[in-house]
């Protein structure tokens, strides 16, 4: 007999809340019986989103009138700021409940660091000792048990799969790690800007945050808590022309006595029995498009010009691996089920 989660998604209005819905309704283990969307409350699904008009998933409503006791799971997908004092309503009104949070709000650890990066206090850090940072393959035993589980960025999810393993390994050096990131104009959110008209974003590309992009901190994080040392990336993110992908390229310098043959080997043996991430092989050129529409991540690995550093390139879907499919992947392992369930498609190629 197949179990059934009952499940809410807080934000289902935004783009990472309809790739969420889009591939969990599929999901076997999964009902959606709450979506909220205060903006749109009171509004079929359908209206908001014509392509899941035929889904057969409920209505939106307002947070403010749901009952969360019922749910197993809740799916967060708000605006960073927006989902701390509902996530602690839930939590204290429902000693069982899981909350898989695609926003930023619980990914740093220190409330000084979030304040200063996010500008604007934390104002549910009681409940940090429940969280565990959600990157599916580097901290699965955490995430099996923890009642709160922050997805990281679609940025640091890219970056770290590719530099997280050799810098743990000690194949590469904790400074000097430049990364250049592009991403679709997905990552902005669906709200209305300027610069994300058609004819501004369009047979164009732009630099943005450069040097305070929020995800530097993240990323950050994540590099010192391996490395157990102090890890400050250089960062620029970049926005392109296309509605979803991620490309993250990092320039790293390789420890003496390692070869780019050893950064390559190291990744190999992480990812050997990965079922959503693969190294390219060598001299192969990858693209965005190879991973579109699809939970998968491929890792390609290059010899520098420069003697003694190399050069990773990471593609992913900015909202299935970068978001909405990690926080499957992350209901599944919650939920101890295969880890592959309702994550199966192939990426949509053309």
């Amino acid at each position: 007999m197949t179990v059934v989660f009952r499940a809410g998604l807080l934000g289902a209005s935004g783009y990472t809340g309809a790739d969420l819905l889009r591939i969990g309704q599929r999901h076997p283990n999964l009902k959606f019986n709450v979506l909220t969307a205060n903006a749109n409350a009171n509004q079929p699904l359908g209206v908001v989103f014509p392509h899941l008009a035929s889904a057969g998933l409920p209505d939106l409503v307002s947070a403010e009138t749901v009952d969360w006791s019922g749910l197993d799971v809740v799916f967060c997908g708000l605006p960073h700021g927006a989902g701390q004092p509902i996530i602690a309503e839930i939590m204290a009104g429902n000693d069982r409940v899981r909350v898989i949070d695609m926003s930023a709000d619980f990914r740093l650890t220190d409330a000084r660091t979030y304040e200063r990066t996010y500008g604007q206090p934390h104002v549910a850090t009681h409940l940090q000792g429940m969280v565990a940072y959600g990157l599916s393959e580097h901290n699965r035993a955490a995430i099996a048990s923890a009642r709160i589980i922050a997805c990281p960025g679609c940025y640091p999810t890219a970056a770290l799969m590719g530099v997280l393993p050799p810098l743990a390994a000690g194949v590469i050096c904790t400074e000097d790690i430049i990364i250049d990131a592009k991403s679709g104009v997905t990552g902005a959110g669906r709200g209305l800007k300027q610069n994300m008209l058609m004819a501004e974003a369009g047979e164009s590309v732009s630099p943005y945050g450069v040097g305070v992009h929020r995800h530097a901190p993240e990323i950050d994080q994540e590099l010192s808590g391996v490395a157990n040392a102090d890890v400050i990336v250089g960062f620029t993110p970049h926005l392109i022309p296309m509605s979803r992908g991620e490309l993250v390229t990092a320039h790293v310098r390789l420890v003496d006595g390692h070869t780019v043959a050893d950064l390559r080997e190291c990744l190999e043996s992480v990812y050997e029995n990965e079922p959503f991430v693969r190294v390219a092989g060598e001299g192969e050129a990858i693209s965005t498009g190879h991973v579109r529409g699809s939970n998968h991540c491929v890792i390609g690995v290059y010899a520098d010009r420069i003697l003694g550093r190399a050069i990773l390139v990471v593609v992913i879907d900015n909202l299935v691996k970068g978001s909405a499919g990690q926080a499957i992947q992350n209901f599944n392992i919650a939920f101890g089920l295969p880890e592959t369930t309702g994550l199966e498609q192939m990426p949509l190629f053309p």
